[in-house]
């Protein structure tokens, strides 16, 4: 089965969190999507200090249809690898089968303490690798979310 790593970036928009940008990486890290999302309802906080977003960038977005189906389109029948999926999915107005999906945010040997590690945890510890260390960067988090997982790919899909 095919498998896909996912990141989004929202943005404010009064107390609610609207898509900014999706970025969509295949099995070896290829850029498969990258995209900046024209703004569904008015932006009143970029969070430019941790998306990365800024105005300019969403001036010449895609329209979110569009993105939505694009992102539907790739991702169906296939595996969906992310860090805390049900954001980035909920942001995307998508789902996609339980089974289907590979959370770090929620793999158990990947827990502390039967809680989330923050993805920049993870990839220092298994990649050796500082991530957002300042502003994220979709493709950087989508590929070291498929990394990670690559590491426990056999044992994980075997329990599905």
């Amino acid at each position: 089965m095919v498998r896909y790593a996912i990141d989004c970036e929202m943005v404010g928009s009064g107390n609610r969190s609207i898509l900014a940008r999706v970025s969509v990486v295949n099995e070896i890290g290829n850029v498969v999507i990258d995209e900046y999302v024209k703004p569904t309802a008015q932006v009143t906080d970029y969070r430019t200090c941790v998306s990365g977003i800024k105005r300019q960038h969403l001036l010449n977005g895609s329209d979110f249809p569009k993105v939505q189906i694009m992102v539907q389109q790739i991702l169906n029948g296939a595996i969906l690898v992310g860090h805390s999926l049900h954001f980035d999915l909920d942001a995307l107005g998508l789902s996609h089968p339980e089974r289907n999906r590979r959370d770090l945010a929620t793999y158990g040997p990947l827990m502390r303490n039967n809680q989330p590690v923050a993805l920049q945890t993870l990839a220092r510890e298994y990649l050796g690798r500082i991530i957002q260390d300042g502003e994220h960067d979709s493709v950087q988090d989508a590929k070291a979310c498929m990394e990670i997982y690559k590491k426990f790919a056999y044992q994980w899909d075997r329990s599905y």
